[in-house]
């Protein structure tokens, strides 16, 4: 670990020595990574490279063969999503899971729904819930009745993680968070992003693309065939730096991997 993130007090989760195998190949062999709060941190590597099978690890979604998962400096048992979730861990796919032909207050309790004294929806709570929510995280968002189908790619991103916060995420795991998404919605996505931050939410976002994620990434950390290449701070870096992790699996000059070695 740096001395900057030695001052940084407890990683909202750190995740060391983890390893996954499928039919004897290693999809993730011996690797560790760090989140803090009100961090992004941007996991990249081309497809294959074991990214998306670390995370899963996180997530629930895979049971690791080996390694620990360390979640405000306890030792979390992460076998399944209901695990993660009692964590804080919430996981934002690429398709956002969102029931297409119902509202924004209907997705945000769907499967938790709010009910009256006499057994009924109470609609009215779920959407003066839904709008206290939005309100923090996208002021802007007027869409309350609409199927979330109609609602436009950065909108259905907000429904997305509005869900997740409500309910007391405290690390998020973004997945291709702003991939099909145009110039404005890919605002829209940052702006989210900012606001979470400021919240003190960490948040890990899962690319192939590099573009995607540099800008909004405090760190990167670049994989490759199933290994940690190293992690960087973004503000001193390139993209053509963090572009010759990806491709050539090696730390920029000047960049040793001394901040890796607690963590692998």
């Amino acid at each position: 670990m740096t001395d900057a993130s030695a001052n940084r007090g407890t990683p909202l989760v750190e995740m060391r020595h983890m390893s996954l195998s499928f039919g004897g190949v290693k999809a993730v062999d011996d690797v560790g990574i760090d989140l803090y709060p009100g961090e992004v941190v941007g996991l990249l590597g081309h497809n294959g490279a074991g990214k998306s099978c670390l995370i899963k690890m996180l997530s629930g979604a895979y049971r690791r063969d080996a390694g620990e998962i360390w979640v405000a400096g306890q030792k979390a048992q992460i076998d399944n999503p209901r695990d993660a979730k009692h964590f804080g861990i919430e996981t934002i796919y690429q398709t956002l899971a969102l029931a297409d032909n119902i509202d924004a207050p209907g997705n945000l309790f769907l499967g938790r729904e709010k009910m009256t004294a006499y057994g009924t929806l109470d609609d009215t709570a779920m959407e003066a819930e839904t709008r206290k929510v939005m309100q923090r995280l996208n002021p802007n968002f007027k869409n309350f009745k609409q199927p979330v189908k109609d609602l436009s790619g950065g909108q259905r991103q907000s429904v997305a993680i509005a869900r997740a916060i409500y309910f007391n995420a405290k690390v998020l795991i973004m997945d291709e968070p702003t991939a099909a998404l145009g110039p404005a919605e890919t605002k829209q996505v940052a702006d989210l992003i900012m606001q979470l931050k400021k919240e003190g939410i960490g948040i890990f976002l899962i690319s192939h693309d590099l573009h995607d994620v540099f800008d909004l990434s405090d760190r990167v950390f670049v994989m490759k065939n199933g290994k940690m290449v190293g992690s960087v701070r973004t503000k001193d870096v390139t993209k053509d730096d963090v572009l010759g992790m990806i491709i050539l699996g090696k730390m920029p000059e000047g960049h040793g991997q001394a901040e890796m070695a607690e963590l692998h």
